[in-house]
């Protein structure tokens, strides 16, 4: 692994302190498949209908698929910014759900390794939009290569996402490890996607929190810890709504998964958008 990525430490603030920053959060997975992008997508609407100010940014550079989520077919792209065809405040395109995205789109093939052009264009995205929003989330990669953990480093808060599957959860492991190694990350939020019963979630977080214990320690000694933030309950509605490309909060704002991200939101602009009293 690069070396350089040990200089990858979460910003305290990505913005100058004179600018109003948007509360900044990575959403991310230690593996593909586990619903990440369909969380990002859901939380944002979620967010939104809160009133809050949102803005989703497509940071899986080499397998986007934000598009096909929200059905949205973009005429310019991070692609067409970063090869200086477009302007960035053309790439910001509304989303249904009221949110806005800026879309990663096709051919970012040549951009899923971590150049000092890459991390100049990443920077520029954030610093140029983050004032005008009050939440961006940066719907990252899965895995820890250097694009994504970059992308992570951005954000001063990171929701990692998974399953009860046991590869899920030992990639999840994996990616917490890095972060806690590499950037310094004193605690990493989770959710626990497709759960069969209420409370397996809290539960899996404990039993992952009790190895992080026992193997992964901080650079102040103390054990990495993981806040439990929520559970999406396993679902047919957002298989239903994944394949007609809709959000889940549109289609089938009562069913369990929906409610579930409903929770979701709430505990995010609780303990990360509310300010200390």
């Amino acid at each position: 692994m690069n070396d350089a990525l040990t200089t990858f430490a979460p910003p305290r603030s990505p913005m100058p302190t004179d600018t109003p920053a948007a509360h900044i959060i990575a959403i991310t997975s230690g593996k593909g498949g586990v619903g990440k992008t369909f969380v990002s997508a859901n939380l944002a609407a979620a967010l939104t209908r809160r009133g809050h100010r949102v803005l989703v940014l497509d940071a899986d550079l080499g397998l986007a698929n934000l598009d096909v989520v929200l059905n949205l077919h973009p005429k310019i792209t991070l692609h067409d910014v970063f090869t200086g065809k477009a302007q960035l405040d053309d790439a910001v395109i509304p989303a249904p759900g009221g949110f806005s995205v800026i879309l990663a789109g096709s051919g970012m093939i040549e951009y899923s390794r971590l150049t000092p052009e890459v991390r100049s264009e990443f920077l520029n995205v954030i610093h140029t939009l983050a004032p005008r929003y009050d939440v961006v989330i940066l719907d990252t990669g899965a895995g820890i290569s250097d694009v994504v953990l970059f992308s992570i480093s951005m954000a001063p808060e990171v929701l990692i996402v998974a399953t009860p599957e046991p590869t899920s959860l030992t990639d999840a492991y994996a990616a917490i490890k890095v972060l806690s190694s590499q950037q310094k990350r004193q605690h990493v939020r989770m959710v626990v996607n497709q759960t069969a019963r209420a409370g397996d979630g809290r539960a899996i977080t404990s039993q992952l929190q009790q190895v992080l214990d026992r193997f992964v320690t901080t650079e102040s000694g103390k054990p990495v810890r993981l806040i439990h933030m929520g559970d999406i309950p396993a679902d047919p509605s957002v298989r239903d709504a994944v394949m007609r490309r809709q959000l889940l909060l549109q289609q089938m704002p009562g069913c369990p998964a929906a409610l579930a991200i409903a929770q979701l939101a709430g505990k995010v602009e609780s303990t990360l958008l509310t300010p200390a009293a």
